[in-house]
């Protein structure tokens, strides 16, 4: 799985809230850490899903 942020992202925290091990907030943009997306998918759709600005890709 790859997770990725878009440009629209507006750094709220709603993915660290759901998935610190994966995403962490820096210069109030969202970041990944993409080892910790393997073991953590159903959080990352979470985050996903939950993101008021639809700013989180998600693929295989």
């Amino acid at each position: 799985m790859h997770v990725s942020i878009s440009s629209k992202c507006v750094g709220c925290g709603a993915c660290s809230a759901i998935n610190p091990e994966v995403f962490e907030i820096a210069s109030n943009f969202a970041v990944v850490n993409p080892y910790y997306v393997s073991g953590n998918e159903e959080s990352c759709i979470d985050a996903a899903i939950e993101c008021p600005v639809k700013a989180i890709y998600i693929s295989e």
